[in-house]
């Protein structure tokens, strides 16, 4: 074996064990093989349900290179013994054929298909088997057509075939190992869907709100992405930043799941004990006037004065219990409610409207008390002590503090740390930005209107260009790429 190949055998081992992409990893052990053996064609496939899978075939003379993209190009090959490349993984031992022409031992018809098919001319053939260190099967690696110096086609050298086994057999680790990672995090990204999907469903008000931040997040970055190999600058995310701030969407609302119901669901100002107290109260007092009437306390005008007046002040009540936004006018006629009085049973004078429910029915915007939106804003909390138990790989080490910070503003303004500008990441800008995006524009929130999106863009426009809440260019380019629009073709993003 030549010093040249030797070191080519080391730098192999080394390529390989830092690789983590399985179709790259895919790609470069077939590349190596076939530059280390010299030859001009190869194979690479890997078993699954017992049959022998294309997974990546390159081929210099025909500058082809197929595979690497989920879809296979050619069938798979059945675990049969007529076939050169299953008994080679059957039997554990590597074949290696000088030409298939005038060999007799094995079916290559599949070969001679592809030749007659392409014009090419398969001769020599090294098959090595792919085992993991407990003799596992894993695949196969199929060389074709050895070159010598001058480029001629020859038989496949014996004193490197050592030296593929080699390779496969580190490969076959190499792929068992990515395989398993992949598994692995393909488990941990269903065990964070599973809990996102938790959170939307235990209330009907939140049901897909998680799901249309990763649709437009992984949306908007692909265009960031675009934009910038447009211009011939690095993408600003690679697929693997691209995943960690998408699970930090995921995560994001994690806390909610501790937030008690009867806050997260508030679809009034009055909760429903406060309400139905209320109606009670509008009744006995018109029950009053009417046994005050026939009583001869009152005369009957009076006693249907005060019937209209329940009826308007229960008109009012419904009309600011649930209004998006208390104007000055409504305020002003709660106060003259407030102000009117009735004598109850026991003989005390009470107000028409107790001080607890005036106060919840002023609450301007939204239908949160400052008790009950601190109750709201402690999720953000409850997600970062969640997060934190979590034992995040160094690809996801951003998520606890990215997924926590997505209420912060960059004037300072936010919650729960108040951070500022310079404390505050690209990717949280953007989270926070899909946020509040599809806060706006849901139709599932009990509290308010859904805004169309132009009337969201305008809200998003000045909250980053007047208030300075939000990154004025990341806003822009959010709203240039449209990215909630979603074309009929499309499928989930995840």
């Amino acid at each position: 074996m030549r010093e040249e190949d030797l070191n080519r055998i080391l730098k192999i081992g080394v390529q390989l064990s830092s690789e983590r992409n399985l179709t790259q990893l895919m790609e470069r052990i077939l590349d190596c093989a076939m530059a280390l053996t010299h030859c001009d064609a190869g194979t690479l496939y890997l078993l699954d349900k017992g049959k022998l899978h294309f997974k990546i075939m390159r081929n210099n003379t025909l500058t082809t290179l197929f595979g690497g993209d989920g879809r296979e190009p050619l069938p798979p090959v059945p675990l049969e013994r007529g076939n050169v490349c299953a008994m080679a993984l059957l039997e554990g031992r590597t074949v290696n054929i000088e030409n298939v022409k005038e060999c007799r031992d094995y079916d290559f018809s599949g070969p001679a298909r592809y030749d007659a098919a392409t014009g090419y001319n398969t001769q020599s053939m090294l098959v090595v088997p792919m085992h993991n260190r407990e003799g596992l099967k894993i695949g196969v690696l199929q060389l074709i057509n050895a070159l010598d110096k001058t480029g001629a086609v020859c038989p496949f050298d014996p004193d490197l075939v050592l030296a593929v086994e080699s390779v496969a057999s580190q490969a076959a680790i190499t792929i068992q190992n990515a395989s398993y990672i992949k598994e692995i995090r393909e488990l941990f990204n269903s065990f964070v869907r599973v809990m996102s999907t938790a959170i939307d469903e235990r209330t009907p008000y939140n049901a897909s709100h998680t799901r249309h931040m990763v649709e437009y997040g992984g949306r908007f970055l692909d265009y960031l992405n675009s934009l910038a190999a447009a211009e011939g600058k690095e993408i600003p995310f690679s697929p693997e930043q691209k995943a960690e701030i998408l699970m930090s969407i995921w995560l994001h609302d994690i806390g909610k799941l501790i937030t008690p119901l009867e806050v997260m669901d508030k679809a009034a100002r009055l909760r429903p004990d406060q309400y139905a107290s209320l109606l009670h109260r509008m009744e006995v007092i018109r029950l009053s006037a009417r046994i005050a009437h026939l009583t001869g306390q009152i005369t009957e005008q009076e006693q249907k004065e005060v019937e209209q007046q329940t009826l308007k002040a229960l008109e009012l009540i419904d009309t600011v219990n649930t209004a998006e936004f208390v104007t000055d006018d409504l305020l002003s006629r709660l106060k003259t409610l407030q102000s009117r009085s009735y004598t109850d049973e026991k003989g005390n004078r009470r107000p028409w409207l107790e001080p607890e429910e005036a106060a919840m029915l002023s609450i301007r915007k939204g239908t949160l008390s400052d008790a009950e939106r601190l109750t709201m804003e402690e999720h953000v909390l409850i997600t970062q002590k969640l997060l934190s138990q979590i034992q995040f790989s160094g690809e996801f080490s951003h998520v606890p503090a990215w997924a926590g910070a997505h209420h912060e503003y960059l004037d300072g303004s936010g919650y729960p740390r108040r951070l500022t500008a310079e404390q505050i990441p690209d990717e949280v800008r953007i989270i926070t930005i899909l946020d509040i995006f599809d806060a706006l524009t849901a139709d599932d929130r009990p509290y308010k209107k859904a805004k169309t999106p132009e009337e969201a863009s305008r809200i998003l426009t000045i909250m980053a260009e007047k208030e300075g809440k939000l990154d004025p260019k990341l806003t822009h380019l959010f709203l240039e790429s449209r990215c909630w629009e979603k074309d009929d073709a499309e499928g989930n993003l995840s």
